[in-house]
């Protein structure tokens, strides 16, 4: 088990049938094998504390990042919120935009990316499929919001949900998020990814209105001096 010192919760959006926090790069958002403490831990802990409830408290998650990738994570405070939460993820009815920096610079300012992926369960990894393979389809926009030397800040929204689809989208243009070896980046980072989840929309899952949630720019960004 990793005995590293536990980050603090950072609640950015809290109510009665929802919670959104900023994951911090390295953190699991779900308990896994490696026994590490995890996202859903600790907000399970939060709530414990700070409602003084007995017992297991009830925390569901409705989508994931990696556990590299910083940024808003959204869970369910109530099975019903998380049902109503998940039937938004499964529809593509969640607006999900991320900020990522990544090597080289985009030919086009903006534009759509669209590929079918195909998942390698053994190698956890994902790549274009080639030949007759049938792949997933997979869209994504991006925005070029700053170029620094080699480096470009672009700005994703997410349009499909599939394993690591910006980190294999952009590396197959040659522009691999910073950090992300797995796909061919030379920027070494310690255990985490410049690719961070700087907003989530979604629809109340009883209010019924729209809420944006934001999360700022992990202060490890500085390196880059974007």
């Amino acid at each position: 088990m990793n005995h590293e010192p536990v980050p603090k919760l950072k609640v950015l959006f809290e109510d009665n049938h929802c919670l959104a926090v900023l994951k911090p790069a390295g953190l699991l958002t779900m308990g896994d094998r490696t026994g590490d403490v995890s996202v859903v831990d600790l907000a399970r802990e939060y709530l414990r504390r700070k409602y003084d409830k007995p017992g297991n408290v009830f925390v569901g998650v409705v989508h994931r990042l990696d556990r590299p990738v910083s940024g808003v994570l959204l869970l369910a405070r109530t099975s019903k919120a998380a049902a109503r939460l998940s039937e938004q993820f499964r529809k593509h009815s969640v607006r999900k935009v991320y900020h990522c920096v990544v090597e080289g610079r985009p030919t086009k300012p903006s534009g759509e990316l669209v590929d079918c992926l195909v998942k390698d369960e053994v190698r956890n990894l994902t790549r274009p499929a080639q030949g007759a393979e049938e792949g997933k389809l997979s869209r994504l926009s991006y925005r070029c919001l700053k170029s620094v030397g080699p480096l470009s800040v672009l700005e994703i929204e997410l349009l499909t949900g599939r394993s690591h689809q910006i980190r294999v989208q952009l590396s197959s243009r040659q522009w691999p998020i910073c950090g992300d070896a797995k796909y061919g980046s030379r920027t070494k980072l310690d255990g985490w990814l410049a690719l961070h989840a700087a907003a989530l929309t979604f629809e109340h899952p009883t209010q019924r209105e729209p809420i944006t949630v934001t999360a700022p720019h992990p202060t490890e960004w500085k390196r880059f001096g974007v």
